[in-house]
């Protein structure tokens, strides 16, 4: 068998694994671990499990993950996000779909702190989806801000998605990080133009919420500052290279720790689930860096990456003609995939095509995560939506993913943006310090 036969009969296998719902990391270590022994034996099998599971597990890089899955869980336990909400409300509630736009607004801003897109969505929705019913916001525009919204914690920094990029390609993970500020921001007010949009063409489905006065506006923003004081200090001292990212992940969970004690908002009980939430999120994702690991081997000797690159390069489409072959795939793939699942098995096979087209990997991680967020709130998978749709209860799926379609067209405007304007992506990664 030559290895580019067994590359594709791998890569066949992996597809059936996840389909019969095999979790990512045990599909990717299987097909990894006998496909390398198919073609190099079982001792070289044996030697490849055992050296790339340690080097996963042992990288110092990887702290970033479960420190900054903590701040999130603390910040959740202590009821934070609703602080978020409120201020949010606050300022731009007496605006046409002013919850759902507070909703994106608040998305954003907890993205900062959980790096986690189902984690934003549920916290967000619990607080905001009571209060969109309440004033009788259109079920579809309520649920699909809060899915939409939710998607930014795949973008906007600590993204875990970004720390998964940086692990997979030796790039650097600060940043990655600074590289999804802009675009984030960018997406943020994209969304909020479509909650816009949407209230124009039907005002009832985004009624307005009532005018609240400067005073009042000022002191919710007080409520809120702390935990944006927090995000401020871990993610401006990344930028200004005052600390790693790891050393940032750490001052941030102690902090927001030390913040939720210090207005008695931390319970005993409260800090044992959010410990015990942060020791499950980050075994899941070590066990699919192990998984990545240890596939990443097996594609390499089958050259799948290298000739694909050619096949790719023979089509004669260019580097942007390319790309958007690329992109559809990802749209595609994220129809029926996971983004961290997709994440690891796409990009060892398309980051050296990337690489040879001559495009900048900081800058393609960008539209990676952005692409893989849509397949987060695309039909069948959507999986933000079933997210969203367990939150709300007797919303209909199909009224969740009616909702979303004005953000995705709203995600295909940014893409298109940061393509044509890479500058948005690569401003500041280019002018850190340090």
């Amino acid at each position: 068998m030559t290895p580019i036969a067994a590359g594709l009969i791998g890569i066949a296998i992996l597809f059936v694994l996840l389909i019969l719902r095999t979790p990512v990391a045990f599909a990717m270590l299987s097909v990894g671990f006998f496909g390398y022994w198919a073609l190099e034996g079982a001792r070289s099998a044996g030697g490849v499990l055992l050296t790339e599971s340690y080097s996963a597990v042992a990288n110092y890089n990887l702290i970033v993950v479960p420190m900054f899955v903590l701040l999130g869980n603390i910040a959740s336990a202590a009821g934070f996000s609703r602080g978020l909400y409120d201020a949010a409300f606050a300022w731009v509630g007496a605006f046409r779909g002013g919850l759902a736009s507070a909703s994106v607004l608040g998305c954003a801003v907890f993205a900062a702190v959980s790096g986690s897109s189902v984690a934003t969505a549920v916290t967000l929705g619990k607080v905001a989806l009571p209060e969109m019913k309440r004033l009788g916001y259109a079920p579809s525009l309520a649920t699909g801000s809060i899915a939409a919204g939710g998607t930014l914690g795949f973008l906007i920094p600590p993204s875990t998605g970004f720390v998964l990029y940086a692990i997979l390609t030796e790039e650097s993970i600060g940043r990655l990080f600074m590289a999804g500020i802009l675009p984030g921001l960018l997406l943020t007010v994209l969304f909020m133009g479509a909650i816009w949009i949407v209230a124009l063409r039907d005002p009832a489905a985004g009624p307005r919420g009532a005018h609240v006065p400067l005073a009042q506006k000022l002191r919710t923003l007080g409520e809120a500052g702390p935990l944006l004081a927090v995000i401020a200090i871990s993610i401006g001292g990344i930028y200004l290279g005052v600390f790693t990212p790891v050393e940032a992940s750490g001052i941030g969970a102690a902090l927001t720790i030390l913040l939720a004690l210090v207005r008695r908002r931390l319970s005993w009980d409260g800090f044992k689930e959010a410990a015990l939430s942060t020791l499950s999120t980050s075994a899941m994702l070590y066990t699919i860096v192990i998984g990545a690991n240890v596939l990443n081997p097996f594609f390499a000797i089958t050259r799948i990456p290298a000739t694909l690159g050619e096949g790719l390069g023979a089509l004669g489409l260019g580097a942007y003609g390319t790309l958007l072959v690329i992109i559809l795939a990802y749209v595609v793939l994220g129809m029926f995939m996971d983004g961290l699942s997709m994440l690891v098995i796409t990009v060892p096979v398309v980051y050296p095509v990337i690489i040879a087209l001559g495009f900048d990997p900081i800058w393609f991680g960008v539209i990676a995560v952005i692409v893989i967020e849509m397949g987060m709130i695309t039909p069948p998978v959507g999986l933000n939506v079933f997210v969203v749709r367990g939150v709300a209860g007797d919303v209909p799926l199909t009224t969740v993913f009616r909702g979303v379609f004005p953000f995705l067209a709203a995600m295909i405007l940014a893409l298109l943006l940061i393509i044509a304007f890479p500058g948005i992506a690569l401003f500041l990664p280019d002018t850190m310090f340090g």
